[in-house]
């Protein structure tokens, strides 16, 4: 397993939010201051279809935080409803973070104090994500000493281990700037199944797998749009055939080896979650900036810390089958608020919901993040200091991140930006898939939503933007990828700013004829037409490639590696091509222009029209939905 730090603060190295805390002190004195299934399989061979193991210029961040804390103090004492109002809220963060839990066990999560209003003082309504509680906890705790030492508490709580464990050439490019400088966020959360401790142990059942290597059982990729309009989450089950990349370990230096049509849990045992960060980017070409994991016991502290979420069932389920497979959830039909060992069940569950699936099991995961996201927002649930004190403690001993996130103002900078984005704006996904034997594997639906994703396209179908309004930065928004397209738009391809292209004289391109359909076979001469074109066009180091003609539906150019996307997105560019049309491939050796059966004749290319709308075989959930309950297999029912 990676290496998994703990990170403090040296002193005289504090940062701006401790700075805020001691001069809050002189102000106002020194105040007071894990998701599975219960005893199920967990084997990575294909024997069973699933695993049933114990299954924003803005202020800065401590000027906020020491008025929230002056505000929320004040709410509380004076104004009870007030301090309600001010609330706390969460957002697609934490709640992705609780899908963890179920099958590997990872729930995530925080909280955010809520604000009140003094004499003299704009009144002001800060939701904050039950990420940036850590912050809040502290500066409410106050007191310069004795604040600044729970500050560093808190902060070496904090475990961070290496981002991605992948080569260079497996990584997706940086995600782009839109015109307005914006950039999205991608964050992968993790679900581990260890049971490298009594507790999870006692959690996660199955002797077998005692101290054995940890799977990433729940795995969930939260998208915040580049504007902070929108957020999206995809999950992928978790015994998804996959191609695994090169991996290597950060502590010892052992290299795992690519492996072919292995189950995607297994990433997290081949150097740590590094090798799951480096798995998603090999298959979705999608950069991720952070990760987020959570184990068994993980979940539980965090969402006895959160307070109950409700969630339903519509009809009595108990999730138990004769040979001891099963989470252990037993509701009765209807509506209840579920935490800490209930919740874990809750997001374990397989056996019981709809087809007994991983599918169904991602569905009610969906569900309870997106009820926490609604009871957050909603209640000012949080507003207690102690809540919050004990909250920030099982946030940052609970979770594991990536070292871009090893600090309490790390974490605060993040949720600031997630709690700028509105809940009914949030769409859970699962990708789409299909079954290979007992295992499933992507379909052609699933590469359209990681276009979509890749491409900063909301799932929720509500970019219907101009590009002169896409261009726009939306109120709070932190300039920062992806411009949201025109919806119906082809946008054709530009050169990444993380991969600037080369001069069109030096960028060799390969073309080859792939125009073959069954119906009227291949077009002639295709490849030395289209070479001729680019030549003409100033790209003088074209050429064809006179191998057998291959099929393609439609043009495409591939790349093999991050370093020459802009080169591919420049020919792309220069022939009308559609970004979309612009991928990495590890079956090429340079940028290669397929010439495909959209392009038979001619020597213009026109892109055919592009569909970006999000697949049903998604199975889109909007978090504003309420009316979600959780189908019953009858066969699970008392």
């Amino acid at each position: 397993m990676a290496r998994s730090s703990v990170r403090g603060e040296a002193p005289g190295t504090e940062d701006t939010t401790s700075t805020a805390v001691r001069d809050q002190e002189q102000d106002q004195g020194q105040g007071q201051g894990r998701s599975t299934d219960h005893g199920q399989d967990r084997s990575t061979t294909d024997d069973t279809r699933h695993r049933d193991t114990a299954d924003d210029g803005r202020r800065s961040p401590a000027d906020d935080a020491d008025a929230t804390a002056d505000d929320a103090a004040d709410a509380t004492a004076e104004d009870p409803a007030d301090a309600k109002d001010a609330g706390t809220t969460d957002d697609a963060s934490d709640a992705g973070e609780a899908t963890d839990a179920e099958d590997s066990g990872g729930t995530g999560d925080s909280g955010g104090a809520g604000d009140g209003h003094r004499p003299g003082r704009r009144r002001r309504r800060r939701r904050v994500l039950r990420w940036s509680a850590t912050v809040l906890a502290l500066v409410i705790l106050g007191g310069a000493g004795a604040g600044y030492l729970y500050y560093e508490r808190l902060n070496a709580n904090i475990k961070s281990d290496d981002l991605n464990l992948g080569d260079a050439k497996d990584r997706a490019a940086d995600t782009k700037a839109n015109a307005a400088g914006q950039k999205a966020l991608n964050i992968l959360l993790i679900g581990s199944d260890a049971r490298d401790s009594e507790e999870n142990q006692k959690l996660g059942g199955a002797r077998d797998t005692f101290n054995g290597p940890p799977l990433a059982d729940v795995q969930m990729l939260l998208h915040v749009s580049a504007d902070r309009s929108n957020m999206s989450v995809v999950s992928m089950p978790r015994d998804t055939l996959l191609s695994i990349p090169k991996c290597t370990d950060p502590d010892d230096g052992h290299v795992y080896k690519a492996l072919e049509r292995a189950m995607t849990n297994s990433s997290l045992s081949r150097g740590g979650p590094g090798c799951t960060v480096a798995t998603w980017e090999k298959l979705t070409d999608i950069h991720i900036d952070h990760f987020m994991m959570i184990d068994f016991a993980g979940v539980v502290s965090m969402a006895d810390a959160i307070g109950g979420v409700p969630v339903c069932v519509d009809a009595n389920v108990y999730s138990h089958t004769r040979d001891g497979k099963g989470s252990g959830l037993k509701l009765a039909k209807g509506t209840h608020d579920i935490k800490g060992k209930q919740a874990l069940q809750w997001l374990r569950t397989r056996y019981g919901f709809e087809d007994d699936t991983d599918l169904a099991r991602a569905k009610a995961q969906h569900m309870y993040m997106n009820s926490m996201v609604r009871q957050l927002r909603s209640e000012a649930r949080l507003s207690n200091p102690n809540a919050l004190r004990r909250l920030a403690e099982a946030a940052t001993e609970a979770i594991t991140v990536d070292d871009g996130l090893d600090s309490i103002k790390k974490m605060y900078d993040l949720a600031t930006e997630l709690q700028k984005v509105p809940t009914e704006r949030i769409t859970m996904t699962t990708m789409p898939n299909r079954y290979v034997g007992s295992r499933v594997e992507p379909t052609e639906d699933a590469q359209q939503l990681f276009r979509l994703v890749r491409e900063d396209i909301a799932l929720d179908g509500k970019d219907a933007k101009g590009t002169e309004d896409a261009a726009q930065p939306t109120a709070g928004a932190t300039p920062a990828a992806g411009a949201t397209p025109t919806a119906g738009a082809t946008p054709t391809a530009s050169p990444s700013p993380g991969d600037q292209a080369a001069a069109d004289g030096e960028i060799a391109v390969q073309v080859r004829n792939s125009t073959y359909t069954d119906e009227l076979g291949s077009a002639r001469g295709r490849a030395n037409t289209v070479a001729r074109l680019l030549v003409d066009q100033g790209f003088t180091e074209a050429v064809a490639d006179n191998t057998p003609a291959t099929a393609e539906k439609t043009t495409v150019v591939r790349y093999p590696s991050a370093d020459l996307q802009g080169d591919a997105e420049r020919v792309a560019k220069a022939l009308g091509i559609p970004a979309s049309a612009v991928k990495k491939s590890t079956d090429v050796s340079g940028v290669t222009l397929f010439v495909g059966a959209d392009w038979r004749t001619g020597t213009t290319y026109e892109a055919p029209a592009q569909d970006d709308t999000t697949p049903e075989s998604a199975r889109a959930m909007n978090a504003s939905d309420t009316s979600q309950c959780m189908h019953v297999d009858p066969d699970y029912t008392w």
